[in-house]
């Protein structure tokens, strides 16, 4: 890796980001009041104007340059087509028939566990932990209501399981900004993962279970589903997790989701196209956001910032294992200060990338190691969009929930061990 000199002065724009989006949260009590792309248009015009020796035109060329990179305008068409597999799945009934069909099968001695695998399920499907949470908090808080399981309890289910499908699913935009800033391909990336994550799921559904046994539900309500609308997403999920280009499992999965809903009159030709233009729309904000940080990124990396960071953590780690923590522990601190997972694995993936590199570590490995840890911060800060979504539902105080938030927890404590004792040893080269 060729040697620069860092300049800590030059990561001045980020600390602006970061405070204006964090900043106005603590100030005005809402943590997204600060529209996002205001906080990074402040943050670009900080780093346009620094580093006087070079003329501003080349700092804007040097600007669009980062924001143009290929992987950034990949990544633009995938969180797009994304966002119109989700329009339309919902609006051909898929996550109303998944959700119910669970529910169905599960026997009330179980029900706890049971919304807490739905809410992996759908999340993994959809690609959405918010989405997902949106969906299952009013199924979740009636089964509080009809049994003697606690709310927080059951929306504590529901963020963990939501949890789950953020880190993992093909089609979540944390996914796919960890494999795209790190050039993992998608299947390597969901493999690598899943095997760190599976010990974390499988003892959550036991502590869940544990915690809810004897609480049978009263309700005599049925749930009615139709086979055919869970099939879009169960076709995105296998035809990803064997491996198929992401690319053709979302336009695939848009495809087929159209036609279950046109086949089952779940919406006209019209309002078809209306739901792809919604889903388009949905991811705009998004978008942009990557393209505008990606230029950022480009500018403080020309004015020695990333050099700096780079350096820093690499005094420390002495070996790749030293260089998994430093990724672990920087993709967390950004998403405590931004509460995105997003934004913080978009931020945090350049250097990462950079350290990977220095230190041996496979792609699919860093990736893997930028989702779990963004992903399980999200899940447990009472700031997020996540945990405020089911206290909004619960109408109880977000705090209360935070402990009963066990996936995230123990996704943390599963990347720990996992760099600690070198698992799963296929992921990972010899220390250098």
């Amino acid at each position: 890796m060729e040697n620069k000199k860092g300049n800590p002065l030059a990561l001045i724009p980020f600390g602006v980001f970061i405070i204006l989006f964090i900043g106005s949260g603590i100030a005005l009590g809402d943590f997204y009041q600060m529209p996002v792309l205001v906080a990074m248009f402040a943050a670009i015009l900080v780093a346009l104007l620094m580093n006087r020796k070079t003329d501003f035109q080349t700092k804007l060329n040097h600007l669009t340059k980062g924001g143009g990179d290929p992987n950034i305008i990949l990544m633009v068409i995938i969180f797009l087509l994304a966002g119109a597999f989700t329009s339309v799945a919902e609006g051909a009934g898929a996550v109303d028939s998944t959700v119910n069909l669970g529910l169905t099968l599960l026997p009330g001695n179980l029900l706890i566990v049971g919304v807490f695998i739905i809410s992996c399920f759908i999340s993994i499907s959809m690609g959405t932990s918010v989405g997902t949470i949106v969906a299952l908090a009013p199924i979740g808080m009636g089964i509080a209501e009809q049994t003697d399981i606690g709310v927080a309890l059951a929306m504590g289910a529901i963020v963990s399981g939501a949890m789950f499908g953020d880190n993992l699913s093909i089609i979540s935009d944390t996914t796919i900004a960890a494999v795209r800033t790190q050039g993992a391909e998608m299947k390597d990336k969901f493999r690598a993962n899943f095997f760190i994550v599976l010990p974390a799921a499988v003892v959550t559904a036991i502590i869940f279970g544990f915690l809810s046994a004897g609480d049978a539900s009263t309700a005599q309500e049925e749930y009615p589903y139709q086979i055919v609308e869970v099939l879009p997403y169960l076709g995105v999920l296998i035809f990803a997790v064997i491996g198929v280009n992401v690319i053709y499992v979302l336009m695939g999965g848009v495809i087929f989701a159209g036609l279950v809903g046109l086949l089952t009159n779940g919406f006209s030709l019209t309002e078809f196209v209306t739901l792809l233009g919604d889903g388009f729309s949905g991811m705009f904000e998004l978008s942009v956001l990557v393209i505008l940080l990606g230029g950022l990124v480009e500018l403080i990396r020309q004015n020695g910032g990333i050099d700096f960071l780079l350096q820093a953590i690499s005094r420390r780690a002495k070996s790749n294992r030293g260089g998994e923590f430093g990724i672990a522990g920087l993709v967390g601190a950004v998403n405590l200060s931004t509460a995105n997972n997003t934004i913080s694995i978009i931020t945090a993936g350049p250097l990462a990338k950079q350290i990977s590199d220095e230190f041996g570590i496979q792609a699919k490995r860093s990736a893997s190691l930028l989702d779990i840890f963004a992903s399980s911060v999200q899940g447990l800060i009472p700031y997020g969009a996540q945990i405020l979504a089911v206290a909004g539902v619960a109408g109880i105080s977000p705090v209360q929930i935070v402990p009963f938030c066990f996936y995230p927890m123990l996704l943390a404590l599963s990347g720990l061990l996992a760099i600690s004792l070198r698992f799963p040893k296929f992921t990972v080269r010899s220390e250098r």
